[in-house]
């Protein structure tokens, strides 16, 4: 595509574009795009064979992207005589990302109608849980504003909205939201999840004592063919929740470098926190609003949880590691401030910029 885009712009043959390759860190879905590449070969037409550096500053980055599309989602369950669920229908609503970025990159491929989209219902329609009776449906919506590939894609999101529920299907069943979870994993299928969910719960010592004032949660959630499971210990320092330790097990595999999985892993607490707590984008009057980090708040150094990573033995093919850490840890924060505070966190981000 960075060969097409180039060639394009410049009139020649695509055999002459030769691409170099370097290392980028963090750059996730967005090296998918090739507006950069398209703008660099437009200014070195006039540099008369001269090397062309493009950087975009942080407002022009910021303000001029692609973004996570926002999605909604109804969840209801129903509970039979036995305190079991015995039925869960999901529906949902969002933009798809992959239309919109055929359209954009792949101009050709895309159609007057869009394809249907993977991603805008991954993690709802594919969950481990043993309920009898399971509907899931979709809504496309196109929103106008670009969207594009955010780290672990449509399952940042919807486990949050899977994984919350859980916790509320466990409270309105009187079920501690751990007990509850290992209830409903049953079957072959299940199994993975299940090693991985007591794992995380045993290195965390759920249900031993806390210090006063912290509350502990705990969300499962396979994406990437790699199953993660999180518990967040968190207490509310002057009405906003502070997250003290992140303890995370993983099955990804047979494991070359546990050292890669352990930053893996740590990246995402990072980057997870940071969206759930603060990550917004408003556009008014077709504008971005947010141009750099005074208003697109992050986390800091000094509020960085402790991270523990622990890893399931496994022969099977290695699998993913640099996003299934992500969905987690939205709806174990969640968790643990409704059992700090009574109340649930249905919408994200959950603190508003200060």
């Amino acid at each position: 595509m960075a060969r097409d885009a180039a060639a394009k712009v410049a009139g020649i043959d695509k055999d002459n574009v030769t691409v170099n390759v370097t290392l980028l860190g963090g750059g996730f879905g967005r090296r998918l795009e090739v507006d950069f590449i398209a703008q660099a070969v437009e200014v070195a037409k006039f540099t008369a064979g001269r090397p062309v550096q493009l950087v975009y500053s942080r407002e022009e980055d910021m303000t001029h992207d692609v973004y996570r599309p926002a999605h909604a989602a109804l969840l209801r369950g129903a509970v039979d005589a036995n305190g079991r669920i015995s039925s869960l229908r999901i529906q949902s609503a969002g933009d798809a990302i992959t239309p919109r970025w055929f359209e954009r990159a792949l101009p050709l491929l895309a159609g007057p109608v869009d394809a249907p989209d993977k991603t805008t219902a991954e993690g709802l329609f594919d969950l481990p849980y043993d309920f009898a009776n399971q509907h899931m449906s979709h809504s496309a919506t196109k929103m106008g504003v670009p969207v594009g590939f955010w780290r672990s894609v449509g399952h940042s999101h919807n486990a949050f909205f899977s994984e919350g529920f859980i916790d509320e299907l466990a409270h309105a069943t009187q079920t501690d939201p751990y007990a509850f979870r290992k209830q409903h994993l049953t079957g072959e299928h299940a199994m993975r999840h299940l090693a991985v969910l007591e794992l995380a719960a045993a290195k965390a010592g759920w249900g031993s004592k806390l210090p006063e004032g912290h509350a502990r949660g705990i969300a499962l959630h396979e994406s990437f063919n790699s199953v993660v499971a999180q518990v967040v210990q968190v207490s509310m320092e002057n009405g906003t929740p502070r997250v003290h330790k992140v303890v995370c097990a993983v099955d990804c595999g047979q494991v070359v470098n546990p050292g890669i999985v352990a930053q893996q892993i740590e990246s995402s607490v990072v980057y997870a926190l940071s969206a759930a707590l603060w990550g917004k984008i408003d556009i008014k009057d077709g504008a971005v609003v947010q141009q750099n980090y005074p208003q697109y708040r992050m986390l800091k150094l000094a509020e960085m949880p402790l991270v523990e990573t622990h890893i399931v033995p496994s022969t099977r093919t290695p699998t993913g590691i640099g996003e299934p850490a992500v969905p987690p840890l939205a709806p174990a924060l969640a968790g643990a401030m409704f059992a700090l505070t009574g109340k649930r966190v249905r919408s994200l981000p959950m603190l508003a910029l200060a």
